[in-house]
């Protein structure tokens, strides 16, 4: 399994586009270390958005399928786009845990173009965390709900807000 993750990339989405009348498929250009050449990748992982650092499976690649045999990547058409790789999940790269047909995400401390690490990364490792002016640029998924009080007080705050943006507002005319 190590020498095949050797063969696999790291990469950034740069874009994602849905694939004509197939419902669930993606076309994503993928930079996998060659900037000026993106790969194409289609895929029906639900996680891929632009920005995700993901594991990339590129022409002339294993993987070892649901048989436990190697199957050799290569140039295909799907949902009528040419796909030149493959996203992995952590069960193709052989990490515990992680679910079968979600792209792995790959943090920024691997570089892009580098062979993806051997175990899941855990995020309280030695991995920098995000600052927080990126941690509030990227919302997840789910939010956390906000306490009566905390929702009293942005209440306020916006009220505040919209009386001074009146008053400005007022004192130009």
């Amino acid at each position: 399994m190590a020498d095949l993750l050797q063969e696999y990339r790291v990469g950034v989405i740069l874009s994602v586009e849905e694939c004509g009348k197939s419902k669930g498929l993606r076309a994503c250009q993928i930079n996998i270390g060659d900037e000026g050449n993106p790969v194409t990748v289609v895929t029906s992982a639900s996680n891929v958005r632009v920005g995700s650092r993901v594991a990339v499976a590129p022409v002339g690649s294993k993987v070892i399928d649901e048989q436990g045999e190697e199957m050799e990547i290569k140039s295909t058409t799907v949902g009528g786009v040419v796909s030149d790789g493959m996203l992995c999940d952590s069960r193709m790269l052989g990490w515990a845990g992680g679910a079968a047909g979600i792209a792995a995400q790959i943090p920024e401390s691997i570089a892009i173009g580098e062979a993806p690490p051997s175990t899941k990364p855990r995020k309280d490792s030695a991995v920098a965390a995000p600052s927080e002016e990126s941690a509030a640029e990227v919302q997840g998924l789910f939010e956390k709900k906000l306490t009566k009080e905390e929702k009293k007080k942005l209440a306020e705050e916006r009220k505040k807000a919209r009386k001074a943006a009146k008053e400005a507002k007022g004192s130009e005319e």
